[in-house]
């Protein structure tokens, strides 16, 4: 069976601007990610404690927020799509999972979201040539 590490992003609260909302509608108060992304083991298991040994996550972290506020976005499929082509640009990325969603649904309770799962072939579809 072949090996494969994860680091996993919980409940991050982006500042997106998502939506239309008519004045009975439900506004959402946040706007979650859950990121999923599978890389090497020798990323996690390794033989020297230093940056350059594992996958430094930040700078994509950096990414998401600046793609969440910049600007406006009708669905939030598009800016999941976004942030999957984030992920693409990064070759230490062999797969993710990406749940994007939005609470309260209803009655102040309840979330709602939209999940997509790119296998190692999908994501690697996606990638620009030479990564």
């Amino acid at each position: 069976m072949p090996a494969y590490s994860q680091i996993e992003l919980r409940d991050l609260n982006i500042a997106a601007n998502i939506g239309t909302y008519g004045p009975d509608d439900v506004v959402p108060e946040a706007h979650l990610l859950d990121l999923t992304l599978t890389i090497a083991p020798d990323l996690v298991l390794i033989a020297q404690d230093g940056m350059p040994h594992v996958f430094d996550y930040d700078p994509l972290i950096e990414q998401i927020d600046g793609l969440a506020r910049d600007g406006y976005f009708e669905t939030q499929e598009r800016l999941m799509t976004r942030i999957v082509y984030a992920c693409a640009a990064f070759p230490e990325i062999r797969a993710l999972d990406i749940c994007l969603r939005k609470r309260p649904v209803l009655a102040a309770s309840g979330s709602l979201g939209v999940r997509l799962i790119l296998d190692a072939a999908a994501l690697s579809a996606l990638r620009p040539a030479g990564i």
